[in-house]
């Protein structure tokens, strides 16, 4: 069973930074597309950036320029740099893999998301 492991998640103030990893640990043959979504309350879950596997990356029009997101492809790990916080930002973010294993095949794994409050 894959299990996608977020941390980093917290309050901070306007205008601060925050950075989010997500880790697939176990027993992967390959991890394709990666990403970020995020869900404030009483609003639908949104995507926030994407990455392919081979570096490709797309990103919500509000976040370009602030968020970015990378991945480590050794450690089947994405990141989610977050600069220049708003109020806006608050949301539970959750990360999510295309992944490959050798008795499931291919399949969408979630994390269980972490909390992301911006507030002074």
């Amino acid at each position: 069973q894959v299990q996608l492991v977020e941390s980093g998640g917290g309050l901070v103030q306007p205008g601060g930074s925050l950075r989010l990893p997500c880790a697939a640990p176990g027993s992967i043959t390959r991890v394709d597309a990666m990403g970020w979504y995020r869900q404030a309350p009483g609003k639908q879950r949104e995507l926030v950036a994407g990455i392919t596997n081979g570096g490709n990356t797309n990103y919500a029009d509000a976040m370009k320029g602030r968020f970015t997101v990378s991945r480590d492809n050794a450690k089947n790990t994405v990141y989610l740099q977050m600069n220049s916080l708003k109020a806006e930002d608050t949301a539970v973010y959750y990360c999510n893999a295309d992944i490959l294993t050798f008795y499931r095949g291919k399949n969408t794994y979630w994390g269980q998301g972490t909390q992301v409050t911006v507030s002074s």
